[in-house]
């Protein structure tokens, strides 16, 4: 007081209509939230089906219509008030918490910016409940006839939230949203068929599947399956699994990536980084392979309440589990599925990924019954998944009569398929791998010069092998400078009797300084000088190779670890299986 003349407050209480509307701002943002938001509760009630109905992209009417457990009246009428859930009772119940939502916000957020209608039975003989709503309040509550299940049918939204509606994209922009947000549902729930229907138009129809193929071919075709190979692995208690790109198919641009947790859909860019780095040096460096990958983390060791539309978790410790993300992948990348198949996928039992089993059961740890099934099934080559911390197993160099073709491709049949060996391709990978394997026990052998190289450099050029004076040499290479333009090569490598050192010394130093996109790719010095020796130092296209060489370089080549592709990314070895040979010639 002043006087006797009040001060004016500036702490107020919001009227309950502007608090409902600054609540669904939180969970509401666009049509796609609405559908989101009915979608994941209707897999939490266990729906076997999901039927999603737009017009105007969501802007005139969502309808999303499910068969699963459905509510009473009384629960319909609660779940339309805030904090009200059928998904957590108490606190602890955040910890390890398995269903989409829990925050009971979702129902009563939508109806405070809409017209709203939610029909729904619980099968158990009482009649179904209907309720009418708009903007926040409930209109009508009466009988309805109807199977188990529940609809909720959204009309006009934002009709009452002017400001909110006007910033909605156009209606092709909506749709897209829309149909962005369901594809990692569809992939993560194979044994729920879901339905996207736009006007006249179905966009998504998703069928019932045990398992991801089908779920893939549903959203994109069924040619994106021949660029996926499994992947699955574990350390603990944690488990990875799903499909990535064949390096040969991974380019730059658009790339397509799902990550689940427990089921989950979410958005973490240290697992993708994880996963992008076992592509080193199988992909060129502005490469983006497709990633769909699931990670099943014990509950108390992951918090899912971080973010207010459940995008992002946070891990306990994160670095395990990055740890085994990049393992996982890196491991598929040495099987014989990545490598390039010539005419399609070879012909072996069919991708089939299936969620594995879990290990052992733990109380709040087992897996939903809904949730997204997986696992490598129908092709016993992978054995034991990988194990973090473990190397990868190597394949067995293929067994059969070689050959060589143009000088430059070496052939080598065996009993089921024809591989196709790029000579050039195939060194590459050698001797990177045998140079980075020098590294770490002191260095590659020398052979001393009976008449050292003097080469003249540019001043760019004397600097930068000047400052990998130490790493040149441990690679084979023992410099001097000598003047301010010039060096002496004593000492170099002798990887193959038609080695041209002092090309191949040029080349690297000038790749080194003038940079490329293979320099670029390199995670560290090491391995930028080992990529460009590789690339550099291999033998050539062109080459003639003799029976002994020829076999020596496929023994090599798969000795090592990823045996199927180049430091650029190329594909090393083509196979033509003889399924694909035989329907070539007709052969029924």
């Amino acid at each position: 007081m002043i006087g006797n003349v009040p001060r004016p407050r500036r702490v107020r209480v919001l009227s309950d209509d502007v608090a409902s509307q600054i609540a669904a701002g939180e969970v509401v943002e666009r049509p796609a939230s609405v559908v989101k938001e009915l979608v994941e509760n209707a897999l939490d009630a266990g729906a076997t089906r999901v039927r999603v109905e737009l017009a105007g992209g969501g802007k005139q009417r969502i309808r999303v219509s499910d068969d699963g457990c459905g509510m009473s009246r009384e629960d319909a009428l609660l779940a339309l008030d805030r904090h009200a859930t059928s998904k957590i009772v108490e606190a602890a119940d955040l910890v390890g918490v398995r269903t989409f939502g829990f925050r009971g916000e979702a129902l009563p957020s939508i109806l405070s910016v809409s017209d709203f209608v939610l029909e729904t039975a619980d099968g158990s003989g009482d009649p179904g409940t209907r309720i009418l709503g708009r903007a926040g309040r409930i209109v009508d509550v009466a009988d309805t006839a109807r199977q188990r299940g529940t609809t909720v049918e959204v009309r006009r939204l934002f009709f009452n939230a002017p400001a909110r509606a006007k910033f909605l994209k156009p209606v092709a922009a909506e749709t897209r949203a829309v149909v962005e947000l369901l594809a990692p549902l569809v992939l993560a729930h194979p044994p729920v068929a879901l339905q996207l229907i736009s006007g006249e138009r179905t966009l998504i129809d998703a069928p019932s599947a045990t398992d991801l193929g089908p779920r893939l071919a549903a959203l994109w075709g069924n040619d994106a399956l021949d660029e996926l190979i499994p992947v699955h692995g574990r350390a603990g208690e944690t488990e990875a699994w799903g499909l990535v790109q064949r390096p040969d198919k991974a380019g730059p641009g658009f790339r397509r990536v799902q990550v689940f947790v427990n089921g989950r859909p979410v958005r973490d860019a240290r697992l993708l980084r994880a996963a992008d780095r076992a592509y080193t040096t199988t992909v060129p460096s502005r490469a983006r392979p497709w990633l769909f990958l699931f990670l099943r983390v014990p509950g108390d060791r992951v918090d899912v309440n971080v973010h207010p539309a459940k995008l992002e978790v946070r891990f306990r410790d994160a670095g395990p589990v990055e740890a085994l993300i990049e393992e996982t992948v890196r491991t598929a990348l040495t099987t014989e599925e990545s490598a390039a198949p010539l005419g399609g996928r070879p012909a072996r039992a069919p991708l089939v990924v299936r969620e594995p089993p879990p290990r052992r059961s733990a109380p709040g740890d087992a897996p939903p019954p809904d949730q997204m099934a997986l696992f490598l099934a129908g092709d016993p080559g992978p054995g034991e998944p990988a194990t973090a911390g473990s190397p990868a197993p190597r394949p067995s160099p293929p067994s059969g009569h070689v050959w060589q073709a143009l000088d430059t491709y070496i052939f080598v049949a065996t009993r089921d398929e024809v591989l196709i060996i790029d000579q050039h391709s195939a060194h590459e990978r050698v001797l990177f791998e045998r140079l980075m394997n020098a590294f770490g026990a002191g260095g590659e052998t020398a052979q001393r010069l009976l008449f050292p190289l003097t080469l003249r450099l540019t001043p760019a050029e004397v600097e930068q092998v000047l400052s990998l004076a130490g790493l040149f040499e441990r690679a084979g290479f023992q410099v001097e400078p000598f003047g301010t333009d010039t060096v002496i090569v004593h000492a170099v490598p002798d990887p193959h009797p038609w080695f041209d050192a002092e090309r191949c010394f040029r080349e690297m130093v000038r790749e080194l300084t003038e940079g490329s996109e293979l320099v670029r790719s390199a995670r560290n010095q090491h391995e930028r000088i080992a990529m460009t020796f590789a690339c550099k130092g291999a033998i050539k296209a062109g080459q003639r190779l003799d029976q002994r060489e020829m076999q020596a370089l496929v023994d090599q080549l798969f000795a090592t670890e990823l045996p199927h592709h180049d430091v650029h990314g190329r594909p090393t070895v083509v196979r033509l299986s003889a399924a694909e040979l035989g329907r070539r010639f007709a052969r029924g």
